[in-house]
This record gives C-alpha cells, structure tokens and sequence, in this order.
C-alpha cells in the first residue's frame, strides 16, 4: 500500500504536467527563420492599438515566389503583399472599392502554400 503523502505528491506532479502541457500552444512563438522586414511588421503591430479583426501576417507562394500578405485593418484601409525582401508589391483587397490598388487583381485566385506566420495574441478589451 501507498503512503497518502506519495500518492498526494504523485497527483500534484500530474497535475503540474498536465498544467504545462496544456500551455504549451498558449504564448504564439515567432520563427526565427522570418524575414527581418517581417519581424518589423510584428514589432509595429504590437506597438499600436488592438484591431479589429486582429492583426495578422500571412505567407504565401504567388507567381513563384514567397510573399507575406497583411490583411486590410479597416474597411478603407489596402491590404499589403510584400515580396521576401520586404518591396511592397501591391494591395490585393480593400481600400475605399474593396478590391485593393488593382496592381495584383490574380492574387486570390493564383497564391498558394498558405500559411499563417503571426496573428496579435492581445484582445481588445473594448469588446
């Protein structure tokens, strides 16, 4: 038979791991194989207000080459698509028509390999 102060200290260690593997997936990490343009971006959504939607940081292949797509913060505000070394390419979507600055109308229909690199943890404490 078990002394209660094993089978008690046996509890409190599952119950810490099972606490620790539960927080595993809870801070969002940020890759260190992103681009240094990419990490600016991340650092001045962090600095500003919460937005809604949240902000986040796409990456995609489009015509062959890797991009970074920031989704639209508002409604007249144009989303941006950069190219891996940080050139703004265009704005696919939104602005004052919706449909961006016209530059890469195929950009929907043609990216691929979507993967999303960062979303803003912080939540909008108006809501």
């Amino acid at each position: 038979m078990i002394p209660d102060i094993f089978r008690t200290a046996r509890r409190n260690r599952l119950a810490i791991l099972g606490a620790l593997l539960a927080c595993v997936g809870c801070a969002p990490a940020i890759s260190n194989d992103l681009p240094p343009f990419v990490l600016a971006l991340i650092e001045s959504h962090e600095s500003a207000p919460v937005a809604n939607p949240p902000a986040s940081i796409w990456r995609y292949k489009y015509k062959g080459r890797v991009v970074f797509y920031v989704p639209p913060s508002c409604c007249d505000v144009p989303s941006e698509l950069y190219d891996s070394d940080g050139n703004l390419i265009c704005g696919p979507d939104g602005g004052l028509t919706g449909r961006g600055d016209g530059k890469c109308p195929d950009f929907f229909e043609l990216r691929t390999e979507e993967s999303r690199v960062w979303k803003d943890p912080r939540t909008d404490s108006r809501q």
